[in-house]
């Protein structure tokens, strides 16, 4: 068995950095751009692709349009629940302004032989794909849903009409500084078995 301490040294470290991985808030500037922002999209793109559909699309909201989209993500509550539309939306329009970036995912699902939850599935895995990248990059991020990432309004206004939809919305920046402790990682025996049989 080879000595995996020095072989795949650098394999080895690339894999720390990944273990260090978690979700990132509060950010502030600067945000992914330029070749940064072209590595975490394309590690977007070499997500798992059953029957090559090519599902994943991604949609960045940056600079000004962060401001316009806030507003919008207003308008989609006012609908969903007029009681509260005030409320909700001062709380989109202060989430999109303390955010750097946000960058939708979701799916444009395509009838045919491969399930629809595979190209979900496959939109979910680009997320993570990013969320590594973006860490790996030195920046921080986080996979939001909510009622936003469901709402018909908000899907079709970032170009996925049914039954092509998003899957939630990426986070990114650079983590603030912060004196929060360090989540614990899962306990690895509580959530892997051997299957042996009967």
């Amino acid at each position: 068995m080879p000595d995996i301490t020095h072989a795949r040294e650098p394999r080895l470290l690339a894999l720390d950095q990944l273990l260090s991985r978690r979700s990132a808030g509060p950010l502030q500037e600067p945000a992914p751009a330029g070749a940064g922002l072209d590595l975490i999209l394309d590690a977007g793109l070499r997500a798992p692709d059953h029957g090559r559909l090519k599902p994943w699309r991604f949609v960045v909201i940056r600079g000004e349009a962060r401001l316009a989209f806030g507003e919008r993500l207003g308008d989609a509550a006012a609908v969903r629940d007029p009681a509260n539309a005030a409320t909700l939306a001062e709380r989109y329009r202060a989430w999109v302004r303390r955010t750097p970036m946000l960058i939708a995912v979701g799916a444009v699902v395509k009838p045919g032989n491969i399930p629809e939850i595979e190209q979900l599935l496959a939109a979910g895995a680009a997320a993570m794909n990013m969320l590594n990248a973006l860490h790996m990059l030195g920046y921080g991020g986080m996979w939001v849903t909510g009622p936003n990432a469901y709402d018909a309004n908000v899907n079709e206004m970032l170009g996925f009409e049914a039954p092509s939809r998003l899957v939630g919305f990426l986070t990114a920046g650079t983590p603030a500084p912060s004196t929060a402790p360090v989540p614990a990682r899962p306990e690895r025996a509580a959530h892997v078995t051997d299957w042996t049989p009967n």
